[in-house]
């Protein structure tokens, strides 16, 4: 069966948490758990935004993330600082296997489109600078309806956009709640459980598929 797919992005596709010598510069060994900090505070922020209904794209939720994150380890960086950190998102690399799992999947005709709460342009960028862009077909981002993941809508939207039938429109993310959102949508979904660390979350919705990276996932789908 051939699938169209959306691809989260941030965890998915490229690491949001390794921003590597940019971190450390600034806070040394703890650039890691900087760096997780800030994720999860920019999705939190998208969470709320979100269930408020007070829009605001995801680069106003990943600069208040950042201010958050700098006041609780204490540091100081001037607006021009911080704007060249937050410049260095659309610098981060694919993991390993997603350029070989793109290209696999391609091969066997699924149509692919990254997916994601970032605006269209940023995340257009941030796909060419990894090396992503030419392995997919679309780019589609939650901006375009000004609300995020998991909103059933987005996900619906998803499906519009890749002009697929539900029943063959599948979402890949490596983050618990995008596949759960997907799945309440009626999509089918695919859970990257990129350590073996990493729990789901224990509600009544599974995901269709657990993979530990993208080339797994088209070994699966390509037989």
């Amino acid at each position: 069966m051939k699938y169209s797919i959306g691809f989260d992005v941030y965890g998915t596709l490229v690491d949001p948490v390794d921003m590597g010598q940019h971190l450390e510069n600034l806070i040394g060994d703890r650039a890691s758990e900087f760096g997780q900090l800030w994720h999860d505070k920019k999705v939190e922020y998208a969470f709320r935004r979100g269930l408020m209904q007070q829009y605001a794209d995801f680069t106003v939720c990943t600069h208040q993330a950042l201010q958050y994150c700098l006041n609780v380890y204490q540091i100081s960086l001037s607006p021009a600082e911080q704007q060249q950190l937050m410049a260095r998102f659309a610098e981060l690399n694919a993991f390993d296997d997603v350029i070989p799992g793109l290209k696999q999947l391609v091969q066997h005709g699924h149509h692919l489109a990254a997916f994601s709460n970032g605006p269209e342009l940023s995340v257009r960028k941030l796909m060419a600078n990894s090396n992503i862009l030419p392995h997919l077909q679309q780019v589609v981002s939650v901006d375009d309806l000004q609300t995020y993941k998991p909103n059933p809508d987005v996900y619906q939207y998803l499906v519009e956009r890749l002009q697929a039938d539900i029943n063959s429109c599948m979402m890949v993310s490596s983050n618990p709640w995008d596949v759960i959102g997907a799945k309440s949508a009626g999509l089918k979904a695919v859970w990257v459980k990129r350590s073996p660390s990493k729990l789901f979350d224990p509600w009544e919705i599974q995901p269709d598929l657990i993979v530990s990276d993208l080339i797994e996932l088209a070994t699966l789908l390509n037989t």
